[in-house]
């Protein structure tokens, strides 16, 4: 499968924690990568300045669907599902009810 062009849910919806040029500190989820022009192509695609971790995710049927608002929806349950907060959530005795 091929990125649909015009999509960036992966450059807009999931936080990136490695360096991008123009965002040393990563992104944010919810924010859009500085590398995306006006019509959501990546200025760095194909080239070297372009971090691995972007290379690295490739389109798939079950992230991307059969639209841009099914990627962005998929995205968005997979950021909320694997961020540091959800994650602390789960570890024993981190419930507010917990009693120690």
């Amino acid at each position: 499968m091929e990125c649909r062009q015009g999509c960036a849910a992966c450059c807009i919806v999931i936080s990136i924690s490695s360096p991008i040029p123009g965002m040393p500190n990563g992104k944010p989820p919810g924010v859009r990568c500085v590398q995306l022009t006006g019509d959501n192509k990546c200025l760095l695609f194909g080239r070297p300045e372009r971090p691995a971790v972007c290379s690295s995710l490739q389109a798939a049927i079950d992230m991307c669907g059969d639209s841009n608002e099914q990627a962005f929806v998929f995205l968005e349950v997979l950021e909320r599902a694997t961020a540091p907060e959800a994650n602390d959530a789960k570890k024993p005795g981190s419930s507010p009810d917990s009693r120690v």
